[in-house]
């Protein structure tokens, strides 16, 4: 959960000369499944696209990352670069320690990845839909895991299955038949 404080109101301090915060609010935003899912129902359009987003759908998409209710539109003319740029990398965080090891980039799909897809994805694994309130990176992470453990187990050694190791096996041989050779 990320938490913002966004300074409503200013006073001046008479003793010290200087500005102060008068009036602040505290933001408590979640971007996860469920936010995503808000958002996309009223946009019909995929959040994860690469489509670029309007300010009026990203401002949308903070309020829908709400989970301590409306944000009133008078925080959000207050917030600056900074709380922006607090969201955006909390958004591309990584949230998890998992790592996977991929020697070359699998061929990007071209399926459009939307709350359903991902809810589907959820429902096939077996994946309680409490975790619709983690951080989407973190979600998209057990997801891929639960593929990795549940693909089927390679049965090779070195690269080879058994009938493929019996069969070059078998081919030496032959060649070292043929060659006159023992090893």
């Amino acid at each position: 959960m990320l938490r913002l404080t966004v300074v409503t109101a200013e006073g001046f301090d008479d003793e010290t000369g200087q500005f102060v915060d008068a009036n602040s609010v505290t933001l408590e935003l979640e971007h996860s499944l469920l936010s995503l899912s808000k958002w996309e129902s009223k946009w019909e359009t995929p959040f994860l696209g690469d489509k670029p987003k309007t300010n009026e759908q990203v401002l949308d998409y903070v309020c829908m990352m709400s989970s301590s209710g409306e944000i009133p539109p008078e925080v959000l003319v207050r917030m600056g670069p900074e709380h922006f740029n607090a969201i955006n990398d909390y958004i591309n965080a990584k949230m998890t320690a998992t790592t996977f090891y991929e020697p070359k980039k699998p061929p990007k799909s071209s399926e459009v990845v939307t709350s359903e897809l991902i809810y589907y994805w959820m429902i096939a694994l077996g994946i309680p839909f409490e975790c619709q309130e983690w951080h989407l990176e973190r979600l998209l992470t057990l997801i891929k895991v639960c593929n990795v453990k549940n693909a089927p187990k390679d049965k090779s050694q070195g690269g080879l299955t058994k009938t493929s190791a019996a069969d070059r096996r078998a081919l030496n041989e032959q060649r070292r038949r043929e060659a006159g050779s023992s090893g």
